[in-house]
């Protein structure tokens, strides 16, 4: 099962890992099973979009940053690991830490908008997009 998440190339739901699986007799019941046991031991990492749970990897890319971009008209979810965000990130995560007097162990950031796919297909043109503007 934990296969299908190194091969998968998106973020999976239950039923997609499911349909993946159930050649190899593995019910819906047992793929629920194991993701809540790997989701406890800090192997996979729940992502709720729209009512959807998806699930990948906490390794997934190798880092311990990872934030996520939702397009509201495809509903894609993208992996963002630029370099500088990451520092950014880290510096910000410090901040915090030390203002608050707190030690923070895991963060689940989403950025919501569209992808360059769809606002392409919003303005006819590919990654143009009208300032101030938001889509339907």
């Amino acid at each position: 099962m934990l296969e299908q998440f190194f091969l998968a190339d998106k973020h999976l739901t239950a039923e997609e890992l499911y349909q993946r699986l159930e050649k190899n007799n593995i019910g819906l019941a047992t793929i629920y099973r194991n993701i809540k046991i790997f989701s406890r031991l800090g192997i996979i990492k729940e992502i709720i979009v729209d009512g959807i749970n998806y699930y990948e990897l906490k390794i997934y890319s190798k880092k311990p940053l990872h934030l996520h971009f939702q397009c509201v008209k495809c509903n894609d979810i993208i992996d963002i690991e630029e370099r500088k965000v990451a520092l950014d990130y880290l510096k910000l995560n410090k901040s915090i830490e030390e203002i608050n007097d707190l030690e923070i162990y895991d963060v689940d950031i989403m950025f919501i908008g569209l992808c360059s796919k769809c606002r392409g297909k919003v303005n006819g043109k590919a990654g143009k997009m009208q300032k101030g503007r938001i889509p339907s």
